[in-house]
């Protein structure tokens, strides 16, 4: 791709009201521009990024079995009088009418409307279990939108729902989504921590959310530096310096942003739905549902955080929206465009071919954080190039590095 037609508006200055280093940069390195107060306009770069998050959850959600469909995102109120949450969900819940005065909404989550697909079709014991996944725009109506991609109003994200015949079939799915997701945050460059919470407006009977450790975290949570256990301290009635549950040791608390979350959501939603199958006895029961999450623009948000400085990105391999930044500093000729045409054979190429300085094309290179770059200096014409692979800079052949590749 080249520069020069790739939109990525870069701004010298953050506004002032971008609080923390990740809405700073995603602003100033052109990935985001905000629309309204928590509602944002992904551009190209970020969403290639987003794109590349949304490919990684794909590759391990149906590697457990997890199937992918698209739910709406406007829903009727009738549905949410089924479970009950139409009066529960709070002023979070974005309401309205249509022209005939029915009343939607537009959902935050989708545990009825997937209760609603379901329930006419597994009515027996050997059509389960299912895991049935989608990656939407979710809604929220939060009165202090902030920190950027952190509280938005409208937000990206992946929900997953599995129905299984026993508690026991829902304890093996809700391990083995657990691991799977361990892996997805792996992937994506984020140490995360596991740690029990409240179930909150989900509900039902036990619930894990995945935290990334950072001082701009809106959760405080309380963990053991000796061991695997954490909590948040919503759902804690333990202080700092009590002795961890599993006696690792102290307990520490620190502030974490929510990545994703999991749900034993059990009966919650099947009873009240009527969502029941037939046992081996011909028994009718109720399905066991278990609800999980992923916040795809957060965890963007939770990726710049962790890995840039406040001069510019530094993307993990991963999620790294190209693959090699090709930097000539004179004219755009032939011999660039064959290294370029040569490069693309195997990887994804962003040419700055800008008629711009030197000085500005470090600087941008610099910002939007593509971890190797390749510059074609003054001593290309001698068929050397210089080269920058995550801060490691060195001068080779032109020859010698394209014959690696």
């Amino acid at each position: 791709m080249k520069q020069s037609l790739y939109y990525i508006p870069t701004l010298k200055e953050a506004p002032k009201d971008a609080e923390v280093k990740s809405h700073r940069l995603m602003l100033r390195a052109g990935l985001i521009r905000q629309t309204a107060a928590g509602i944002y306009t992904y551009l190209p770069l970020g969403y290639q990024v987003i794109k590349n998050i949304e490919a990684i959850i794909r590759e391990e959600l149906e590697a457990i079995g997890a199937s992918e469909l698209l739910m709406p995102a406007l829903q009727p109120k009738s549905l949410w009088d089924e479970s009950g949450r139409w009066a529960d969900y709070g002023p979070e819940l974005m309401r309205l009418k249509d022209r005939k005065d029915r009343e939607f909404c537009l959902g935050p989550t989708h545990e009825e409307v997937i209760t609603e697909v379901v329930r006419d079709i597994i009515t027996s014991y050997k059509k389960l279990p299912v895991a049935l996944y989608q990656i939407q725009t979710k809604y929220r109506d939060e009165m202090r939108p902030r920190f950027g991609l952190m509280r938005g109003r409208e937000f990206i994200m992946k929900d997953l729902y599995t129905f299984s015949a026993t508690e026991a079939g829902m304890n093996a799915w809700y391990e083995m989504v657990k691991e799977a997701y361990s892996r997805i945050f792996k992937r994506c460059g984020l140490s995360t921590k596991i740690v029990a919470s409240n179930t909150g407006e989900i509900g039902g009977i036990e619930a894990h959310e995945f935290m990334v450790m950072s001082e701009v975290g809106e959760d405080t949570i309380l963990y053991s530096k000796s061991s695997d256990y954490g909590i948040n301290i919503e759902a804690s009635d333990q202080k700092e310096g009590d002795m961890a549950p599993d006696g690792s040791g102290p307990l520490f608390t620190g502030k974490g942003i929510e990545v994703g979350n999991i749900f034993k959501i059990g009966t919650k939603y099947s009873i009240p739905m009527n969502a029941y199958y037939q046992d081996q006895a011909g028994e009718k029961k109720p399905v066991q549902m278990a609800s999980y999450g992923i916040g795809i623009s957060r965890t963007l948000m939770a990726v710049v955080e962790e890995h840039a400085t406040e001069d510019g990105l530094i993307w993990p391999e991963s999620l790294t929206p190209f693959d090699y930044h090709l930097i000539p500093l004179n004219e755009v000729d032939d011999a660039v465009m064959e290294v370029y045409h040569k490069l693309k054979e195997n990887a994804r190429v962003l040419l700055d071919d800008r008629d711009e300085r030197p000085g500005v094309k470090f600087k941008d290179a610099a910002l939007i954080g593509i971890p190797k770059r390749i510059i074609l200096g003054r001593d290309f014409k001698d068929g050397r190039i210089e080269t920058e692979f995550y801060g490691e800079k060195s001068t080779q052949s032109l020859e010698g590095f394209l014959a690696s590749l």
